[in-house]
């Protein structure tokens, strides 16, 4: 294996969803597997289709079988997010109660662990290893489904975290990782051609289910101290925009009295594009620069800068982000 595969796994990836998203696009519209606007949390002029994480999901799984040979992690990390893509398939019709998904997704999250995809930080005491890995893919997952609530955004973050992953897991030789990591940052860039402002397909609970899972498992795959002992805080920079969106959402739904699945305009993301004058392009740009930016720090704690550097720029990224959700929670949504 060599960094060159791995590239070519970005390439072919991003070739092979342009061919597959149309055609799942043309099998929602059939089967009526699509998005209704309801005028409230959904304002899209018109219905959306759904299957949009299928097509991203199968040009991830080509493409990576056509440039490495599978091992224990990477067969693992395919049928987690196989089991994963289905659970949200189901999801997708309506016909799934969170106490059920959630089943589902523990299904997955034990399915990744038995095939080693474990917390690697020495200073986690061995019996703590499992039950904080399951925490973390739960936490990721589930942020990568909750962020979909926009055109265009938890691909264009999903993409940009799995990059950076890739260049990481390069720079350490991990080529199993980078390759995947590559592989799905290729399918999901590929699929923003018909998921940007104005989508035209939706990725679906099917596709940010997969996709979270995905990358939560890769995060806590690759080895991040090898060049930086701050180097094991770089994945809470790389994936600050879902995980914070997640707390954010948490907290404002918990002083409400609901619960945190519960669909509300309580995101980051909508308080901003309320703040743009709804301009949803220009809100999905904002946000993925944000992630753009916490993939930068991360990447640059992980393998770049001394780890003084590395905590000091974190810190100055998470102060910088936390005022800004300060600012935003004081927009008024029209739900709230």
């Amino acid at each position: 294996m060599s960094a060159a595969l791995a590239g070519a796994g970005f390439v072919l990836a991003f070739l092979l969803v342009l061919y597959f998203t149309p055609l799942a696009r043309q099998a929602a519209l059939r089967f009526g597997i699509v998005d209704h606007p309801d005028g409230r949390l959904k304002r899209q002029a018109e219905p959306v289709p759904y299957l949009g994480g299928l097509a991203v999901f199968l040009a991830y799984l080509v493409a990576l079988g056509l440039v490495f040979a599978f091992n224990s992690l990477l067969l693992g990390l395919l049928l987690a997010g196989t089991l994963t893509l289905l659970v949200g398939l189901v999801d997708d019709f309506g016909v799934l109660t969170p106490a059920a998904k959630l089943a589902g997704e523990a299904v997955a999250v034990f399915v990744l662990l038995r095939s080693g995809a474990v917390i690697e930080l020495t200073q986690v005491p061995p019996s703590l290893r499992w039950p904080l890995a399951a925490l973390w893919l739960f936490a990721v997952c589930n942020a990568f489904n909750l962020l979909d609530v926009m055109d265009g955004l938890a691909a264009g973050v999903g993409a940009v975290a799995a990059l950076a992953l890739g260049t990481v897991a390069l720079t350490t030789g991990e080529y199993p990782e980078a390759a995947a990591s590559l592989a799905l940052a290729g399918a999901l860039a590929g699929f923003l051609v018909f998921n940007a402002p104005p989508a035209r397909i939706y990725l679906g609970d099917a596709g940010s289910l997969a996709v979270g899972l995905t990358i939560g498992a890769l995060a806590i795959a690759i080895r991040w101290s090898d060049r930086s002992a701050a180097g094991f805080l770089a994945p809470l920079a790389i994936l600050a925009v879902p995980l914070a969106d997640t707390a954010y959402v948490s907290v404002l739904r918990a002083r409400a009295g609901q619960p945190f699945w519960h669909g509300s305009p309580d995101h980051f993301p909508l308080r901003l594009r309320a703040r743009f004058g709804g301009r949803t392009p220009r809100a999905t740009a904002a946000v993925v620069a944000i992630a753009a930016l916490g993939a930068l720090v991360g990447v640059g704690t992980a393998v770049l800068w001394p780890w003084e550097v590395g905590v000091a720029v974190l810190a100055g990224f998470a102060l910088a982000f936390v005022v800004l959700l300060a600012v935003l929670a004081r927009v008024r949504m029209g739900a709230e």
